[in-house]
């Protein structure tokens, strides 16, 4: 079976996330994308482990589905395209480890990763020690990356953590202010646990493969989203059975793993380097110049996810380990047509129009990423010319950078 899996994302308990992240509203979001394999995201908050004991049941092994009842309404709200697509969880969250090594700093997230809710309480058991875990559905932890993941990997059977959105600059295990220029720094004598790493927004893994050190390592991407319509923006494509061990062997082995839909990596918010009260931009031949200084008021420079990955790489872009699974870029369908409309994505015009696009041709990222053009120019011509553009990387870049999301363009501009 092949499915899209979005693993990383937060519920309404974690700091700065919606508060309309809740199972049903995820459940309706991932079936509008097209995610069928979706991670609960904060089991170690109290109250959210309360509603996932009580609203999900088990499926397939490892993997749970919405109440049957629960279910039934969100497929009410939506349209016949994709009202009954299955949609399963694996229980997740995103944790943050702060402590110093090296003389520095590290702060570091990572997404574990378990079979069962029994799982979930020994690991949720031990954090408690040392963490409140009711203030934030991310907890942070005074403990080190190592101690975390053997503390995960001492739940036995099935239990894994993948280092989070590898390159942010505050909180990825390669990233510029608190990170490692290698995985063995960070994780030491268990090293050889980690089998597979989070790309990010800002980094895709073209930019990866120029790390030839990371070779051996499975790329996912995920949406890390804050809230139920982000759902989907990064997803990991997977060609197994549905079930939590077959994804836990397709991640071990690269068999099963069919690729990632990435963001444009340049629509991240830390893709290039800058300071963004100053609204200054910089490549990273530019940063290296100017001595990471800020050239408008002497600050030090954030510096961005291209800037690490070249102080990384060993060899050029555009060269791909063999047998590494594929990748392409995407962009959320409401920005694309908001780029036809002329309005904001959030507009009601661009509601109507997706939901309409939506009901008629089915998921959105089905529409993305396979549907015939000629099935989508039946329905809307414009929208078939800018997919079209999408999926032939032929769109206009302007680059994220120190928090401010960049913004691609699929069209030409309108002439006069």
């Amino acid at each position: 079976m092949r499915f899209h899996a979005d693993l990383h994302m937060h519920s309404r308990y974690a700091y700065a996330c919606s508060k309309n992240s809740d199972l049903e509203q995820l459940t309706w979001w991932a079936r509008r994308k097209g995610v069928t394999l979706m991670g609960t995201g904060d089991f170690t908050h109290p109250a959210w482990l309360d509603r996932l004991r009580t609203a999900l049941v088990p499926a397939e092994p490892g993997l749970f589905r919405l109440r049957d009842d629960l279910d039934r309404e969100v497929s009410r709200a939506l349209p016949g395209s994709v009202a009954n697509a299955p949609v399963r969880y694996m229980l997740t969250v995103e944790i943050s480890t702060v402590y110093s090594q090296g003389g520095r700093s590290r702060k570091i997230h990572h997404l574990v990763h378990l079979p069962g809710f029994a799982q979930v309480e020994a690991f949720n058991r031990v954090l408690a020690g040392i963490a409140d875990l009711g203030v934030d559905g991310r907890p942070t932890v005074r403990m080190s990356a190592r101690d975390l993941l053997e503390t995960t990997l001492a739940q036995g059977e099935g239990a894994f953590l993948v280092p989070a959105h590898v390159w942010t600059p505050w909180f990825g295990v390669f990233g510029s202010k608190s990170g490692f220029d290698t995985l063995e720094e960070c994780f030491g004598d268990l090293t050889e646990h980690v089998f597979a790493l989070e790309t990010g927004l800002s980094a895709d893994p073209g930019m990866m493969w120029q790390v030839s050190g990371l070779d051996g390592y499975r790329l996912v991407s995920y949406s890390d989203a804050h809230s139920p319509p982000i759902v989907g923006r990064e997803t990991t494509v997977f060609d197994t059975d549905l079930d939590y061990f077959a994804v836990l062997r397709a991640l071990r082995s690269g068999d099963g793993l069919a690729g990632t839909t990435e963001f444009f990596p340049e629509a991240g918010k830390y893709h290039v380097d800058g300071h963004r009260k100053c609204g200054v931009r910089l490549d990273p031949e530019e940063t290296r110049k100017l001595g990471g200084v800020c050239p408008v008021c002497g600050r030090t420079l954030t510096v961005g996810v291209q800037s690490r990955v070249e102080d990384l790489a060993d060899r050029p872009a555009g060269r791909s380990p063999r047998g590494a699974a594929g990748f392409r870029n995407l962009l959320p369908l409401p920005d694309v047509v908001a780029e036809i409309l002329g309005v904001g994505p959030k507009s009601k015009k661009v509601t109507a129009e997706t939901d309409r696009l939506v009901a008629t041709l089915g998921p959105e990222l089905a529409i993305l990423g396979d549907l015939p053009l000629a099935d989508i120019a039946a329905c809307s011509p414009r929208l078939a010319e800018a997919v079209g553009r999408l999926r032939n990387g032929d769109v206009t870049k302007d680059p994220g950078y120190d928090g401010e999301f960049g913004r691609i363009h699929t069209l030409p501009p309108m002439r006069p």
